[in-house]
């Protein structure tokens, strides 16, 4: 990973966990499906800079998740677990960004905080031992 590469990536991991802190706030609002949203999107830009550090990307959603089922679960090189909890965000935040009359629940939500926090923890572990 050239430096310009590796800014990118520690650039992305900012955002996810700065996401996270917003995810934070927004439960502690009761703001269930904006947290859903931010929760997501923290494991999204985690992944999207895991990606990066092996010169993949995609501009689609649809195609970052393959990319990293792809290369990252299905391989072998990350717990089938955390792209489970990767693909329950993203369909979470699918229906709760778009469906009508979804509304989550808070004691649903609450330990999505910790999970999505650790799955960005982890990813960043990974990129780090690269090195």
């Amino acid at each position: 990973m050239n430096k310009e590469q590796r800014a990118l990536v520690e650039n992305r991991m900012a955002r996810a966990r700065e996401t996270i802190d917003e995810a934070r706030l927004l439960l502690s609002a009761g703001h269930t499906n904006a947290c859903v949203n931010r929760l997501y999107y923290a494991s999204f830009y985690a992944v999207l800079a895991l990606l990066l550090t092996e010169g993949r990307s995609s501009s689609r959603h649809s195609g970052v998740r393959a990319l990293f089922d792809r290369e990252w679960v299905k391989s072998g090189r990350i717990p089938v677990a955390l792209g489970r909890l990767y693909r329950r965000l993203f369909e979470s935040r699918q229906q709760g960004d778009y469906a009508d009359f979804v509304v989550f629940d808070l004691s649903t939500v609450s330990p999505w905080v910790e999970e999505a926090s650790d799955f960005v923890e982890k990813i960043w572990t990974l990129i780090d031992r690269m090195e």
